[in-house]
C-alpha cells in the first residue's frame, strides 16, 4: 500500500468511527500491517495505533486493546525510544476508562515490562513499573506495590533520575497512607518534596504533591493548612485540564465543611477556578452535606450520604472525615434533645433523632463514658437518668496544690542544708 493511500485510509477510517466502528477498526489495522516505510508511513501508522486504541476504549473492548499492544511491537521497535514509551503508556492508560479491566491492565503492563527489559529500554521499563505500582495501589495489593517501589527507588537513586524518583516517592506515600501508616507516608512525601525542589517539577506532578500534603494535613485535623494545599492542587490540575481537578475541588469544599464553615461552600463553588465544575456530582454532594450541616439535620446528612454514595462513602479520604463529622453532629443533636430532661425514655430520643434505638443507646453510653454527659442508662426501664451539673469546690484542689508546692520547697531546703553541713 502506497504512503499516500495509508494517509487516505486513516482519514477514511476517521469518518467511519461513528457510522461503522468495525470497518474503521479494520481500516486502522490495514494501515498498521502495511509494509510501507518512510517518514509519512511511520506517521500514518502512529496515528492508526492511537486512534484504534481510542476506538477500543470507546467500545470498552479491553481484549482487543491488549491484542493491539502485542501486534504493534514490531513497528514500535523501529521508533525512537521516547516515542515508543509515549505510545505504550498511552495505550495502557486507555484501560483505565474501561470498567472491570484492572486485572487485564496489570497483565498487559507486566508483559510490556518484560518486553522493555528484553529490548533494554530502561526508561520505558521504569515508567511502566511505576504505572504497575499505581495499579497495585488501585487494586489494594499493597505488599506487591511496596516491593516494586522499593526495587525502583534503589535503582533510581543509583541513576539519579530525580523526576521519576519524585513520582515513585509520591506513590510510596500514597501506599503508606492507604495502609494508615501516616508516619512513613509523611517521610516519603518529605523525600519527594526534597527531590522536587532540586529540579523543574511539571504542574501535574506538583499538584499531586500538594494533594498528598493536603490529605496528610487533614489527617492531623489541620484543615486550614489542608485547604491551602487543596486550593493549590485545584489550580494546578485545572490549568492542565486534568480530570483530578474535580477531586481536588471536592477535598477543598470538604475542608471548609470540617472547619465548620458550610456557608462558604456555595460561594467557593462559584469562584473562577471552580465554576466549570459547578454542575458535577462531586460538588453537588458537598453542597448537600453543607446544607445538612447548616440545618444541623441528621436525616438530611444521611440522605446526602445515601444519594451520593460514589462521591462520599466510596472515597476513603472523604469517608473518614465525614464519619467524624457525623459523630459530632449526632452528639450535638442528642445533647440538645436531652438538655430539658432529668429523666427521658430512650425510645423517645430515638424517635426525635429518627435513628434505631440500639444506635442511640450505644451513642448515649459512649457520651457518658467520655464524660460529655452526666447520667446513667437504666436499661431495665429503657430510660436515661440525667444528673444535674454540680459545681466542684475548688478548695480541695487549691489545698492539694499548696501542699504540693510546700513539699517542693521543703525538699529544696533539705538539699541546701545537706550541702552546708
Amino acid at each position: 500500500m502506497a504512503v499516500t493511500n495509508l494517509l487516505e485510509t486513516v482519514d477514511r477510517a476517521d469518518t467511519l468511527v461513528e457510522k461503522d466502528p468495525a470497518q474503521a477498526a479494520a481500516a486502522y489495522l490495514d494501515v498498521l500491517q502495511s509494509s510501507a516505510t518512510g517518514e509519512e508511513a511511520v506517521r500514518a501508522k502512529e496515528a492508526a495505533i492511537l486512534k484504534l486504541g481510542q476506538l477500543y476504549r470507546t467500545q470498552r473492548a479491553a481484549k482487543e486493546l491488549a491484542a493491539l499492544l502485542s501486534q504493534c511491537r514490531t513497528f514500535l521497535d523501529s521508533l525512537p525510544k521516547a516515542k515508543t514509551a509515549k505510545i505504550v503508556r498511552t495505550l495502557i492508560d486507555y484501560f483505565s476508562d474501561i470498567p472491570d479491566s484492572l486485572a487485564l491492565q496489570v497483565q498487559v503492563c507486566k508483559e510490556a515490562i518484560d518486553w522493555a527489559a528484553e529490548e533494554k529500554r530502561i526508561f520505558l521499563r521504569q515508567s511502566l513499573e511505576t504505572r504497575l505500582a499505581a495499579m497495585y495501589l488501585d487494586h489494594k495489593m499493597y505488599t506487591e506495590a511496596l516491593a516494586l517501589i522499593a526495587q525502583l527507588l534503589k535503582e533510581l537513586k543509583r541513576l539519579d533520575d530525580k523526576l521519576v524518583l519524585v513520582d515513585v516517592q509520591l506513590l510510596e506515600s500514597r501506599v503508606f497512607h492507604a495502609l494508615r501508616n501516616l508516619a512513613k507516608a509523611r517521610a516519603s512525601l518529605t523525600s519527594a518534596r526534597t527531590a522536587a525542589n532540586s529540579i523543574y517539577c511539571p504542574p501535574v506532578l506538583q499538584a499531586g504533591l500538594d494533594m498528598q500534603s493536603g490529605i496528610l494535613h487533614a489527617e492531623d485535623k489541620d484543615f486550614k493548612t489542608a485547604y491551602s494545599y487543596f486550593y493549590e492542587t485545584l489550580e494546578g490540575y485545572a490549568s492542565q485540564d486534568d480530570v483530578r481537578a474535580v477531586t481536588a475541588l471536592k477535598y477543598l469544599l470538604m475542608s471548609k465543611i470540617m472547619l465548620n464553615a458550610p456557608e462558604d461552600v456555595h460561594s467557593l463553588a462559584q469562584q473562577k477556578v471552580a465554576v466549570r465544575f459547578a454542575n458535577t456530582p462531586e460538588v453537588a454532594a458537598m453542597k448537600a452535606v453543607a446544607v445538612a450541616l447548616q440545618h444541623r439535620n441528621l436525616l438530611e446528612f444521611e440522605q446526602a450520604l445515601s444519594n451520593f454514595r460514589a462521591q462520599l462513602t466510596e472515597d476513603p479520604v472523604v469517608r473518614l472525615h465525614l464519619s467524624a463529622l457525623y459523630d459530632t453532629l449526632l452528639e450535638q443533636n442528642l445533647l440538645r434533645i436531652i438538655e430539658p430532661y432529668s429523666r427521658v425514655e430512650i425510645t423517645h430520643v430515638a424517635q426525635l433523632v429518627k435513628l434505631p434505638l440500639q444506635q442511640v443507646e450505644q451513642k448515649l453510653s459512649q457520651l457518658i463514658l467520655d464524660g460529655k454527659l452526666k447520667g446513667v442508662l437504666d436499661q431495665g426501664a429503657c430510660v436515661l437518668i440525667v444528673y444535674e451539673e454540680t459545681q466542684t469546690d475548688q478548695t480541695y484542689h487549691d489545698a492539694l496544690e499548696t501542699v504540693k508546692k510546700l513539699g517542693t520547697v521543703v525538699d529544696s531546703l533539705y538539699q541546701k542544708a545537706a550541702t552546708l553541713s
